[in-house]
Order: structure tokens, then C-alpha cells, then sequence
């Protein structure tokens, strides 16, 4: 393929591939954002075996130069999976109009979990329209009626703009949360938060502080700890109230392999049992808060959400770490904990010329915060 800007003509052409490995690591990663989630995250997820998705990488080059590079995947919401709680609702209320006229199979850029990057070359122009020429190809070729650009924060505000002009819609999707780490200690902290939050803050550690708990970090699992980390994180998704990926139990077997210095396991026992659990990357004085599980009998009982938080922010001021993100969801906590909400955005296209007039009346009346009761009362009390 090729695309002609009127600048300066940047013959590009564009390559998939279903596996990471298909291209160099180094090749990969000098043209994606310096994030934790590049060649060998992408790596860890080909490996895992996700039975919900099939992945793809869109791939731009400029003669022999990796000029743009886009993971993607696939949902097929008919399998009761899903990735995010704005799409399924889109996809919920489409299918329940036209049941009949296409699949509920959405194709899209970014990655299952956590906030969307692609690289871009920004040098060479056209590179974006390129990526989403050959998504919108890719999803007709897997007969997918719904593309997007999935949680995507406002730094690509203005490289996003020529989707708009596409027939993509922008629309607010579900936060991410983040706290800045300059306090000195965790006393310090605690100043920052307000009165009646730190009262019961020191209320519930005093009350934690009754029982044993002991705490070990470990960037790898050995295979009955895996195991029993495995349990705590299933028992956090059967309590969740919104449908996300389910990871596969090698998904934290391989993620330690391919990125031993990122990987962060926080554990907590009593009495030698494993009652929770924490997964972090670290990198670039970020703590990045994955995925965590608790047997929940003895997290209500001694508020271990709070001893974890404690114990994790504690690490992260002694190791000089300048940022803690800690993802969607659960923001009631998050709010008392004084964390900030960062906007994303979904950037959705339906390939449909028939429906983009019902389609963007749909998307209109979509507001992120109905899709959560904390949340929603999260952005009341900013106003």
C-alpha cells in the first residue's frame, strides 16, 4: 500500500502478524512509547493462551524502516467476553435492534488491559492513516462491523484527529486513576488525605494490626504460590461487577520470565495462607498496578485493601518512584485515597454507512459514569 501526503511523499506499506515474535524485539520496541507494555508484555500475552481474543500487530514500514507499530486484537462479544463496559453497551444495544444484520465481533487497537499506545513515527506523515487503513481492511477481512482505538489518554489528542474525519467517534471511556508519590513517608501521606479518611485510615490498619500478617515481594511464582495466586485472582473477577478479560493462570507464570526486571509480585499471608496478592510493573519510576486478589472473608475482616495499599505505597516512596497508577474500577477507594482520574478516550467507528447516523445518536447518549455508581459519584463531587 501506499499513501502520498502532499507535504512529501512517504511510500509506506503495511504488514500483520498474528505473533510478536515474528519481528525483532529491538525493532519493535525503538519505535513503540517507552512504556512496560512492549515487545515482551506483547510476548507474554501471545504465550498465555487468552482463549477470548486473537491478537494481531499492525506493522508500517517506510522501505526497510518500522516506521509505525499497533497491537490489536479481537472481541466477539456473542462469546460473553468483553474489554470494556462502553463497548459492550454499544454492542448490547445494536445487536438488540438489527440482531440479524452483522456478528457483535469488534476489532480493536490497543490491548485487553491498561491504557491504549501504538508507535508512530511522527517524522514520516500519513503513518497513522496507514495503521487505520489496514485495521479497517483487517476488520473487513474478519467480517468485524465494529473498529476502535481503545483507551487512548489526551497526549494523542491531536495525532487522533484525522480519525475523526474517518467516521470515528470520540467518546469518554472509563478513567484510569493516578496518585503522585512525592511525599517522604507514609505519615506524610496521610496529612494529605482529609480528616475523616485518615481517622479511618489508622482505624483499620490499628485493626489489621491485630492478627499476623506477613508480607513478601517476589518477581516470580513458583508453581504452588501460582497457584494460589491464581485462586485469589479468580475470586476477584467473580466479584467485580463489570465483565473484563480473564486472564490465563500462565499469563503470571510467563509475565515474571519475559520481564523479570519489571515484575513485581506483592504477597500477604496468615498463619502461611495466601489471603492476597498484588501484580505490579515497574518501570521508569512508575508503579503500575495490575491485577490483585483477596480472600475476601478476611479482606472485610481486616481490611486488607488498606494493609496492601499501605505496604505498596511504602515500597514505592523507598525505592523513589514518582507515580502510582492504579487503573479502572474500584473508585470509591481511590477517590478517599486522594488519587486523580485521568480521562481516555475510545475512538469507535461502525464500518456500516447505513448505521454511523443511529450509531453516533447511540454513542451520544453514553455517558462512562452511569456504567459505575462510584465513579459517577466520583465526577459529582469535582464539580
Amino acid at each position: 500500500m501506499k499513501i502520498s501526503p502532499s507535504s512529501k511523499k512517504n511510500f509506506l506499506r503495511t504488514r500483520v502478524i498474528k505473533k510478536i515474535s515474528d519481528i525483532p524485539a529491538l525493532e519493535f520496541n525503538k519505535i513503540f512509547p517507552h512504556v512496560p507494555e512492549k515487545y515482551h508484555f506483547f510476548k507474554t500475552l501471545d504465550e498465555a493462551g487468552f482463549h477470548q481474543f486473537t491478537f494481531y500487530y499492525i506493522l508500517v514500514y517506510h522501505r526497510k524502516e518500522l516506521v509505525g507499530a499497533a497491537p490489536c486484537f479481537v472481541v466477539d462479544y456473542s462469546l460473553d467476553t468483553s474489554i470494556s463496559g462502553l463497548l459492550r453497551q454499544l454492542t448490547n444495544k445494536i445487536t438488540k435492534i438489527f440482531p440479524k444484520l452483522f456478528s457483535i465481533k469488534t476489532l480493536i487497537c490497543g490491548i485487553p488491559m491498561g491504557q491504549g499506545q501504538v508507535g508512530l513515527n511522527l517524522s514520516y506523515s500519513g503513518v497513522l492513516e496507514a495503521i487505520e487503513t489496514r485495521l479497517e481492511s483487517l476488520a473487513r477481512k474478519i467480517k468485524a462491523p465494529l473498529m476502535a482505538f481503545k483507551d487512548f489518554d489526551a497526549s494523542y489528542d491531536k495525532t487522533f484527529e484525522p480519525l475523526l474525519k474517518k467516521d470515528y467517534l470520540k467518546i469518554n471511556s472509563l478513567p484510569m486513576t493516578r496518585l503522585k508519590i512525592n511525599f517522604s513517608n507514609f505519615e506524610e501521606y496521610l496529612k494529605y488525605l482529609g480528616g475523616d479518611t485518615r481517622y479511618d485510615f489508622r482505624k483499620k490498619l490499628k485493626k489489621a494490626a491485630s492478627v499476623q500478617i506477613d508480607s513478601s515481594i517476589i518477581t516470580h511464582l513458583d508453581e504452588q504460590t501460582l497457584s494460589e495466586v491464581y485462586e485469589l485472582y479468580l475470586q476477584a473477577v467473580q466479584m467485580h461487577d463489570m465483565n473484563f478479560e480473564i486472564l490465563p493462570k500462565d499469563f503470571f507464570r510467563l509475565i515474571s520470565v519475559n520481564m523479570p526486571q519489571e515484575t513485581k509480585f506483592f504477597l500477604w499471608r496468615m498463619n502461611g495462607k495466601l489471603v492476597a496478592f498484588n501484580f505490579f510493573l515497574v518501570s521508569d519510576g512508575v508503579l503500575l498496578d495490575y491485577y490483585l486478589g483477596f480472600n475476601y472473608t478476611l479482606a472485610f475482616q481486616y481490611h486488607l485493601y488498606f494493609v496492601r495499599f499501605k505496604k505498596t505505597l511504602d515500597w514505592g516512596i523507598s525505592q523513589g518512584l514518582q507515580v502510582y497508577e492504579m487503573g479502572t474500577t474500584g473508585y470509591e477507594p481511590k477517590r478517599r485515597l486522594k488519587f486523580d482520574l485521568v480521562p481516555v478516550y475510545l475512538y469507535v467507528k461502525i464500518r456500516y454507512k447505513i448505521l454511523r447516523p443511529f450509531f453516533k445518536i447511540l454513542c451520544s447518549m453514553l455517558k462512562f459514569e452511569n456504567f459505575d455508581p462510584e465513579l459517577k459519584k466520583w465526577k459529582k463531587s469535582l464539580k
